[in-house]
């Protein structure tokens, strides 16, 4: 399954497109999601701690622009939006 997370806010400097893609075998939970995408921090931005507190911080949107928590479920390809936190916090 692939799931498409858009970035919005301070989460566009991870990436230069507007997106990301992300691949995995089984159903997922968001917070699957936020691991996998702090992996990719680590390995692409690995001295950049702030990117990091981002991706803790921020609320996931579902295609329906509703936020989702943690335990919310992917189980088929979906797109996903980052919503990162207003002035840091």
């Amino acid at each position: 399954m692939i799931i498409k997370l858009e970035l919005f806010g301070m989460s566009k400097e991870f990436s230069k497109d507007e997106f990301l893609h992300f691949e995995f075998d089984n159903e997922i939970t968001v917070k699957d999601l936020r691991i996998k995408l702090e992996q990719m921090i680590k390995n692409e931005f690995p001295k950049n701690n702030n990117y990091l507190e981002v991706v803790k911080k921020s609320a996931f949107s579902s295609e329906d622009n509703e936020i989702v928590e943690d335990n919310y479920k992917l189980n088929k390809d979906q797109k996903l939006a980052i919503i990162p936190p207003i002035g840091g916090g």
